[in-house]
């Protein structure tokens, strides 16, 4: 038998060996680049800046609502959603004041962020607070906001109306020798004329009036990747500047509109 064979498998089972070596030694290269994501988290409060007013006496169930991020908000040290960001939502229900009972009543929901470089994500979060310069209470849980009673108003009317008729009863009553008489029949119409301007009138509507400030509840994780957060050279907008206050005014059933004296 010829030896040669076996010389032939030894050399080749050392250069398999050898070769195996050297695949070891080498070390493994990376897939790729690892792409950074900047994650904010479910439950992170987001302050706006409402743009365009909204209410229960002009708004309507689908009506859209515009706004403006207030203060920057950050995720491992950088920022991601940059002041002056775009938020839109939606009016979802609106429910009017009642004449004799019941307060305003507005839901409102968010749609989706958009940064200031384009780039958008669609979400449905709700309100979770408002500032305290904006009248009415905010329910966290369903992202709706109710107005203020007007029981103070409706008692001021009343005794007003009820003042007013007195007065006027005692003159007439004092004519015809029945003072007592005349202030009893008088404060009585003067009520009641009181009672029915109440009774016909609905209460104050619930009003979120333009520069506002709210707080968005996320209620899902916003994902970013490194690409997306780049902003170039953006200044932020210097805020929105408030609605002005409405006109100074009471009414009477009686008097018609009397603007208050300073």
């Amino acid at each position: 038998m010829s030896v040669r064979p076996w010389i032939a498998l030894v050399f080749l089972a050392r250069l398999a060996a050898a070769q195996n070596a050297v695949q070891d030694a080498v070390p493994a290269q990376p897939a790729g680049p690892q792409r950074a994501e900047f994650t904010i988290d479910p439950g992170t409060r987001v302050p706006l800046s409402l743009i365009n007013a909204i209410s229960t006496k002009h708004s309507a169930v689908g009506d859209r609502l515009y706004l403006e991020t207030a203060f920057p908000i950050l995720a491992n040290g950088r920022i991601v959603i940059p002041v002056g960001s775009y938020v839109a939502g939606t009016v979802t229900q609106v429910k009017r004041p009642g004449r004799v009972k019941g307060r305003g009543e507005i839901y409102v929901r968010f749609d989706s962020l958009t940064l200031p470089n384009g780039v958008t994500r669609d979400f449905h979060a709700r309100m979770g607070g408002m500032d305290a310069t904006s009248p009415g209470q905010v329910d966290e849980k369903e992202g709706k906001v109710t107005g203020d009673g007007n029981k103070a108003g409706d008692v001021r009317t009343v005794a007003e109306t009820t003042a007013a008729g007195t007065s006027i009863g005692s003159i007439a009553g004092s004519s015809t020798g029945h003072l007592g008489m005349g202030m009893g029949i008088g404060a009585g119409a003067g009520a009641a004329a009181g009672l029915i301007g109440v009774l016909a009138t609905r209460g104050p509507d619930t009003i979120l009036a333009r520069g506002s400030t709210l707080e968005m509840v996320l209620d899902r994780p916003l994902v970013f990747e490194a690409g997306e957060l780049d902003f170039g050279n953006y200044q932020p907008p210097r805020g929105i500047p408030a609605a002005p206050p409405p006109a100074n005014k009471s009414t009477s059933p009686l008097r018609g509109p009397i603007p208050y004296e300073m």
